[in-house]
């Protein structure tokens, strides 16, 4: 069953128990499903790996907005992003712990034989490849950075 197909369901579920907050969210996924498909120009459908692109930044876009909502003070709006952030993670595959990110860097970072901060490009290229959806890339990012300067993160 493709992204699309799973959403479709789940919004005629969300729909019938009448899920106002669970609807918004799977809505504004099969949005996002449907622009990249006209996008393309065919109706075929879009991949897997660009299906986990838009989920992976549509989830990012929400966690941003909630911390921005929390640092003005609007619980009220912070509530309905960390609400549709909570639906469009079932659809995102298992996020990494920190003692499994750090364990997946370090065989990366051995990999490709880097050595110290300067070799960040080519340690975030390869990590940012093979942890695609498992983990935020600003947490690959500093998680990254803290191994190459030698410093706990």
């Amino acid at each position: 069953m493709t992204l699309k197909q799973r959403v479709d369901a789940d919004i005629k579920q969300a729909m019938l128990a009448k899920d106002k907050a669970r609807l918004q969210a799977l809505r504004s996924i099969k949005s996002l499903i449907l622009l990249a498909e006209t996008e393309k120009g065919g109706t075929e459908g879009v991949s897997e790996d660009t299906e986990m692109k838009l989920l992976t930044k549509a989830a990012k876009q929400r966690r941003e907005s909630a911390e921005l909502y929390a640092k003005q003070g609007r619980a009220d709006l912070e509530e309905v992003e960390l609400a549709e952030l909570a639906v469009i993670e079932q659809y995102l595959p298992k996020q990494l712990d920190e003692g499994d990110l750090r364990a997946r860097l370090l065989e990366i970072i051995q990999r490709v034989g880097a050595t110290g901060p300067s070799d960040m490009g080519k340690v975030m290229g390869v990590a940012s490849k093979e942890l695609a959806g498992q983990a935020d890339g600003r947490a690959v990012s500093q998680a990254v950075g803290a191994l190459l300067n030698n410093t706990d993160f």
